[in-house]
């Protein structure tokens, strides 16, 4: 894991004694809120529809154990005792008093964490897979070029005041698991024919208001060259960007309106003048930031699986979490395990600060002292040893996280919605919760097996519905809440944005909508090892149509 140097805390700690001057003349009137807003937006706090809202970077979704322990006491000290983890790979706490938020930056920089560029018209917090560094499909750790890129765009001078915000998300497997096809640039670590290791290189993809899946402009760049390449895209997103008009700003219209060669164009126009600049990164500067992310030390633990099977033959309930929440690692003796943040009818993406300081003290006797954040809103310990999966388990049931629904129907990415946010059209939390509290019965939702929902509460899609296989959009129709269900979205390495199925749904409807649509699915399949998404590329919309709007659909 990367470790500030003398450079990183100054910097830190000189941001946060500039906003504590900020926020005090924000509070003694001095200024305005007009006056405040992009202050407070470079430090991450927003203004939600019921207090501020202070939004944390996790860069690339790895914590350490005191990171997390320091993100309960703030939740316990500071917030309402919870926190929100999100599909960015952040964590955000709802209930802050402005006049305590220095305070919690400072907390903050004291465990080298930070809020800077988790807003605004910036590059944002960079995102990864969650199980880098110990997947078995991986062809190398995406992390250390996460963290080259942090560290590049942190107060760019070039890229700090952008045409709209920029998201940058980057994996090291074929197997996509950081959705990397709907980000402004997305980069695929691969090795060439030589062996050597560069990256593909999309660009222009994005959800919200325009959904866009994004296109290959490149589909080897060294990675030296990693930094000379990403400027050239910026720098001509920078220079041809619209800012006349917000909805229209993002680079996935200009990618969209220019074509993807006659951008590809531009921009290997401005990477051959970089080239073979100060960006072009040495073998040193590699070397050093990968050192960082070294695999940890693994003893040999070959007894794993003689235990794990014969505890599995005996407890049904650890032997569902195994099948559903416990992933290969790269080590036979060693899996990955998800730690559910989706108890059935609990808040998608809360945790308690009680149940924090739990999975650090897990993490740090289990996980080599790590932690990631999904950006499906769970967590993750990545390295485990198989002998230890029922010791892990049994510490999971005691604080209710041992939930056996990783990648099932109850899993559902749900942002905060009208419950929380300002911009939302829609409640998605108790929908969420409603779904989940149907489908609760476990032997039903492994009957339905792989199913992916996801849900908005408004078009900005921070829930990101449109690759959900299920997808709900919360709007408003004459003052009244009504949800839009897509169907065939992904957000994997075959990314596809979703069929909007017809008219939207009322809040007392919704459930049995997507009720419909899952009892649909399995009178359809071809048998149980057809996937909801398989059945539905392969039977198109139809039989949905008519399952849920019977002689209107035939009419349309």
């Amino acid at each position: 894991m990367y470790r500030y140097d003398e450079f990183d805390h100054a910097f830190v700690k000189a941001r946060v004694a500039q906003f504590r001057d900020q926020v005090e003349r924000r509070l003694s009137g001095e200024i305005d809120e007009a006056q405040f807003k992009p202050l407070r937006l470079m430090n991450g706090v927003y203004l939600q529809l019921h207090a501020y809202m202070l939004r944390i970077a996790i860069p690339y979704g790895t914590l350490a154990s005191r990171q997390l322990r320091m993100l309960a006491h703030i939740a316990r000290t500071y917030d309402k005792g919870y926190g929100h983890f999100t599909t960015r790979q952040n964590l955000q706490f709802h209930w802050p008093a402005l006049k305590d938020v220095p305070q919690i930056l400072e907390l903050l920089a004291s465990v080298e964490m930070h809020c800077i560029q988790t807003s605004g018209n910036c590059i944002r917090n960079v995102t990864a897979d969650h199980l880098a560094g110990a997947a078995a499909d991986e062809v190398a750790d995406p992390r250390p070029y996460a963290e080259i890129l942090r560290q590049w765009s942190s107060l760019h001078p070039e890229f700090s005041y952008l045409p709209r915000k920029f998201k940058i998300a980057v994996t090291g497997a074929e197997r996509d698991r950081a959705a990397v096809q709907v980000y402004d640039i997305g980069l695929h670590l691969k090795k060439d024919a030589a062996g050597r290791l560069g990256f593909a290189v999309y660009v222009g993809g994005g959800l919200g208001r325009t959904p866009i899946i994004a296109k290959k402009i490149h589909d080897f760049v060294p990675e030296e060259d990693l930094l000379s390449y990403t400027t050239a895209i910026l720098r001509v997103y920078n220079l041809y960007g619209r800012r006349d008009n917000k909805w229209k700003a993002r680079i996935k219209i200009l990618v969209h309106e220019l074509g993807a060669e006659a951008f590809a164009a531009q921009v290997e126009k401005e990477f051959v003048e970089l080239q073979e600049s100060t960006l072009k990164l040495p073998d040193e500067d590699l070397n050093a930031i990968q050192a960082y992310f070294a695999p940890p030390t693994l003893p040999a633990r070959p007894e794993g699986d003689a235990l794990v099977a014969r505890e599995a033959a005996v407890n049904s309930g650890f032997a569902a979490w195994l099948n559903r929440n416990v992933h290969t690692h790269r080590n036979p003796d060693y899996a990955s395990v998800t730690v559910s943040l989706k108890g059935i009818g609990e808040v998608p993406g809360d945790i308690s600060a009680d149940q924090m300081d739990a999975v650090a003290d897990l993490a740090e006797a289990y996980a080599c002292d790590e932690i990631r954040v999904s950006h499906e809103q769970n967590l993750i310990l990545p390295h485990v040893a198989r002998a230890n999966l029922k010791a892990v388990y049994d510490r999971l049931i005691e604080i209710g996280l041992a939930t056996p629904n990783a990648g099932l129907v109850t899993d559902i990415i749900c942002c905060p919605g009208l419950d929380y946010c300002a911009l939302a059209n829609a409640r998605s939390i108790p929908v969420a919760q409603q779904i989940a509290e149907r489908f609760a019965d476990q032997r039903r939702q492994e009957e339905i097996d792989d199913l992916k929902i996801k849900m908005s509460g408004c078009i900005n899609a921070c829930g990101h519905h449109h690759v959900g296989h299920i997808g709900i959009l919360g709007v408003e129709k004459k003052g009244a809440e009504l949800y839009q269900v897509t169907l065939g979205g992904s957000g994997d390495e075959n990314t596809a944005i979703g069929d909007i199925i017809g008219r939207g749904f009322g809040p007392d409807e919704i459930v049995d909508a997507v009720e419909t649509i899952i009892e649909t699915y399995l009178v359809h399949r071809l048998d149980t090892s057809e996937t909801f998404l398989a059945a539905y590329r392969r039977l198109g919309p139809a039989p949905f149509k008519e399952a849920l709007y019977g002689s209107e659909a035939k009419a349309a």
